[in-house]
């Protein structure tokens, strides 16, 4: 199924639906399940339908068939006339995790070399820096994904606007996709960590690089003001259940700007899959349902990787097959205040 939380005006509670008709069309399960006299409490939410389990998620494609076959009544309604949320705009968690290493490689070459520039002989700074191990990614993240909590309390939508903080200079978005887990687990083995997925969804991680790179230097990590700001993790446009992908390590992604397609990669570049994560961050800690583990960055998949930078109302739409587009435009605040410090990055 193609999940998704949709309301049909501004004063209209979100409510949850499936996508039909090539995604023109959506059911309302909530009054597909009260229109077949069917207990509703599994529909009033993405999350409640999780916690419901397998059993629920089988009510639901029983619910859109029959919908669907009818062609018609209050349940079906036109793509069109609605407003897509976040497909999961509550959820329990939210971390996101380094699965492409090429990724770390290529920022990593991009910031010394920018670096490097700075010197008086650019060419033997950067030599310097090679045979440092400078741009050597860390075993320890070739050995484990490596992961920071992002903001789940403030997450937006598909058509949303993500808001620039003050004070950044070079905002930044991550091609990005994330599994959502449908059952909880403890100590959980990669060989059935995919029996704990519900579905997949395309993830924006809006990065401040200029303040990442201020948290950096303080040996805090890769987190912080940032990566944690309101209105700086998108999803959608919807969640499509792990049942309809065939194979999901095999999914083109791209990212365009303004139209313009700035990066291009595939799922298969993941050097730690979803597997690989829920067995390393459920060891000694239960994962529960309705959370979401984003892949990082894939490679190409940011301005940082090419040295180029969004800037105000730039339109940014993330692509992945078989999931859809991810829209949003970046919006400096209208009292948006520059930051005087300079930029050392």
């Amino acid at each position: 199924m193609r999940l998704v939380t949709f309301s049909t005006s501004p004063a209209d509670p979100p409510r949850l639906g499936a996508l039909i008709e090539q995604d023109r069309q959506v059911v309302d399960l909530d009054r597909a399940a009260a229109d077949v006299h069917a207990n509703t409490e599994a529909f009033t939410s993405m999350l409640a339908l999780i916690d419901g389990g397998p059993a629920a998620l089988d009510q639901a494609r029983e619910l859109g068939t029959r919908i669907q076959s009818r062609g018609e009544g209050p349940a079906l309604l036109s793509r069109t006339n609605l407003k897509l949320h976040a497909p999961l705009p509550n959820p329990r968690r939210l971390r996101d995790c380094t699965c492409f290493l090429q990724h770390l490689r290529n920022a990593r070459e991009v910031r010394y070399t920018r670096l490097a520039a700075r010197e008086d002989d650019p060419a033997a700074a950067m030599h310097a820096f090679r045979a440092s191990g400078a741009l050597d990614v860390p075993n320890e993240w070739k050995r484990a994904p490596a992961y920071l909590n992002s903001n789940h309390l403030s997450i937006i939508g598909p058509d949303d606007e993500a808001s620039w903080p003050h004070e950044s200079r070079r905002m930044d978005y991550e091609l990005e996709w994330a599994v959502v887990t449908g059952s909880s687990g403890t100590n959980i083995k990669a060989e059935t960590a995919a029996t704990h997925f519900f579905g997949f969804t395309i993830f924006n991680d809006f990065s401040a690089r200029d303040i990442q790179a201020i948290e950096i230097r303080t040996g805090a990590g890769m987190g912080g003001p940032g990566k944690d700001f309101d209105a700086g993790n998108a999803l959608g446009p919807c969640i499509v259940t792990a049942d309809e992908i065939a194979d999901p390590y095999d999914q083109t992604m791209v990212a365009r700007i303004n139209g313009e397609e700035w990066s291009r990669g595939n799922t298969a570049m993941m050097d730690h899959r979803f597997e690989d994560v829920l067995a390393h961050l459920s060891h000694n800690q239960t994962i529960y349902s309705g959370e979401i583990f984003g892949s990082g960055t894939v490679p190409s998949g940011c301005g940082l990787e090419h040295n180029r930078y969004l800037s105000d109302n730039d339109i940014i739409e993330l692509e992945v097959e078989h999931i859809g587009v991810l829209k949003n435009r970046l919006v400096k605040p209208a009292n948006w205040r520059d930051r005087q410090t300079p930029d050392q990055n």
